[in-house]
């Protein structure tokens, strides 16, 4: 019998875990890939108050590393089902706890074209930071409008020759300072009012066409397409002590319950106004805290 059991190792579940940890209760991290989440693909954070910049990656491995000098237990297993009693199933073995904090986060969109699927690692990416270094002066497209899409771009364009920047939209929802210095790049071409519809390449990735708001269609010649149109949660396992929205997103309160006595939710799985690394580690605060309060009444 654990005092909480976790879901999830990005941020937020991780966040949860070191609260939890240091009020000495027994916590039990439960991450079916790689400990933190998206962030560990960001090159370079530069909004997380405090800390002027660092990258992705050290940030993830410095929380993990927390937590466990804290006697954090983490074991990568996948959770299959949680239950009302806070039975948690992996596809390993069965485990009990007195608190289920369920922090899975959020995975890329995928454009649903055809061949898409297949073209992944021959072309498609999903993460610059990872793959960008594939593309050195090759020409790439990156498609979407928010910051993912916008650091994607300027991260690829100090390797590719050529990026393409496409967006729906003729404005950005991104910040500001990274559209600022991408007008900046001369290697870099805004294609707006835009959306890819078709990919081409079977072995790998030779051009993809954009249709433009007036559904005029261009051939545009690509090494690589880096897709950064948003993210989707993965939540309908839950959905037994959980709601969902029309979106897949948990429901809850300010205080991250959810409609389940002793299960509640932080991060990107969860309805929110924004998702961000600050939103993150508030909602895995909240949590353990909120847990621990009601686990001690």
């Amino acid at each position: 019998m654990y005092d909480i059991i976790i879901v999830g190792a990005g941020p937020a579940g991780l966040t949860a875990a070191l609260y939890a940890l240091r009020a000495n209760k027994t916590v039990l991290v439960f991450e079916a890939k790689a400990y933190g989440g998206q962030i560990l693909n960001a090159n370079l954070v530069e909004n997380y108050p405090g800390i002027p910049n660092i990258s992705g990656f050290d940030y993830a491995t410095n929380l993990y590393k927390q937590v466990k000098d804290h006697g954090g237990q983490i074991k990568f297993e996948t959770v299959t089902n949680v239950s009302e009693d806070k039975t948690v199933t992996t596809n390993k073995d069965t485990y009990q706890a007195k608190a289920v904090i369920l922090a899975t986060g959020a995975e890329n969109r995928k454009l649903n074209l055809e061949g898409e699927s297949d073209l992944v690692g021959k072309g498609i990416s999903y993460c610059a930071t990872c793959d960008g270094n594939f593309y050195k002066n090759k020409t790439v497209a990156v498609n979407g409008g928010g910051n993912t899409a916008l650091e994607d771009a300027l991260y690829l364009s100090n390797i590719a020759k050529k990026v393409y920047l496409i967006h729906r939209r003729d404005n950005f929802r991104g910040e500001g300072k990274y559209l600022k210095d991408l007008k900046a790049k001369n290697n870099v071409e805004f294609v707006l009012k835009s959306n890819v519809v078709k990919l081409y390449g079977k072995e790998k990735l030779e051009s993809i066409d954009v249709s433009d708001s007036e559904e005029n269609i261009t051939n545009i010649k690509v090494d690589g397409l880096f897709i950064a149109v948003g993210q989707e949660p993965k939540n309908e396992m839950f959905k037994n002590v959980v709601d969902l929205n029309e979106y897949g997103y948990i429901e809850s309160s300010d205080d991250v319950h959810t409609k389940t006595k002793g299960i509640y939710v932080a991060g990107d799985a969860r309805i929110k106004f924004l998702r961000q690394l600050t939103t993150a580690v508030s909602d895995g605060s909240i949590a353990a805290t909120t847990a621990i309060k009601e686990m001690e009444k």
